[in-house]
Order: C-alpha cells, then sequence, then structure tokens
C-alpha cells in the first residue's frame, strides 16, 4: 500500500485513542471503598498555590484533557504526514520517526503506569507508521 494509506490508519488510530482515553477516564470511577475514599479526596481536598485553589481532581482532569489534545494532534498531523508523502516532501518521514519514538515511549509508560489497551494501540500506531516510512523508501517517494 501507500504510505498516504498507512498515514490515514494511524491517523484514525490516533482520533480512536482520543477518543477512547477521553471516554475511560472521565468515566471511570474506582471500584473498591479504598479507591472511593482516594477519588473523593482528590476531588474534595483543596491546596492554595499563590492566589488560586486547586484540588488534585483539578489536576487529574486537566492532565487527562491535555492527553487527549496532544492525541487529537497527532491524529492531524499523522494525516497531515500522508499528504506530504504524497508530494514527495522528504521531511515526513523525519517526522514520522520521531512520532514512532514518542509512541514506543508512550507503549512502554502504558505497560508499566496504565493497561495492555492503551500500549496495544501505541504499539498499532508504531507499526502502521513504521510500515508508512518503509513504503515511502520503496516507493521512492522520498530520496535519503
Amino acid at each position: 500500500m501507500k504510505p498516504v494509506v498507512w498515514f490515514r490508519v494511524t491517523a484514525v488510530l490516533f482520533l480512536l485513542f482520543a477518543v477512547g482515553h477521553t471516554f475511560g477516564f472521565l468515566t471511570f470511577r474506582p471500584p473498591s471503598e479504598e479507591g472511593r475514599n482516594v477519588w473523593t479526596a482528590m476531588n474534595n481536598v483543596h491546596i492554595s498555590v499563590g492566589s488560586s485553589t486547586y484540588s488534585y481532581g483539578n489536576f487529574y482532569l486537566g492532565f487527562g484533557l491535555t492527553i487527549t489534545v496532544i492525541q487529537l494532534f497527532e491524529a492531524w498531523l499523522s494525516w497531515v504526514l500522508g499528504s506530504m508523502a504524497r508530494r514527495g516532501i522528504a521531511e515526513a518521514r523525519t517526522i514520522a520517526l520521531g512520532l514512532i519514538a514518542v509512541q514506543i515511549f508512550g507503549l512502554g509508560l502504558s505497560l508499566r503506569y496504565f493497561s495492555v489497551e492503551p500500549a496495544l494501540l501505541s504499539g498499532l500506531t508504531v507499526v502502521t507508521l513504521a510500515i508508512a516510512v518503509m513504503s515511502m523508501r520503496r516507493a521512492g517517494a522520498v530520496s535519503g
């Protein structure tokens, strides 16, 4: 298949990743009493920093939504990389290699701190991006 197809597949995977991540972290509720106590404390205990007041629940929500934004950016970037590959722009390969590195780190973090599902999606994006990069070389879409 052409590189553009692989980049578009990757974009769809990133979009699914963003939707799944957002739904998962917004709807998660701890199943145990101890977990619910921590959840409650995260949301009800506030700390003051300067003139602002926050809770750890605010930080959790803010970081989670930031991850969603980053995943949506990665989806957009993958789509753009497909257009760049189609036009034979050499930098598409370099950017894709950087995105592969980010996903490899994400895969490791998911395995260590989260679950198999996000690790699987990170792994799939690594594979589709790698195939896109390799198909760029084979197709002669990028010289060098």
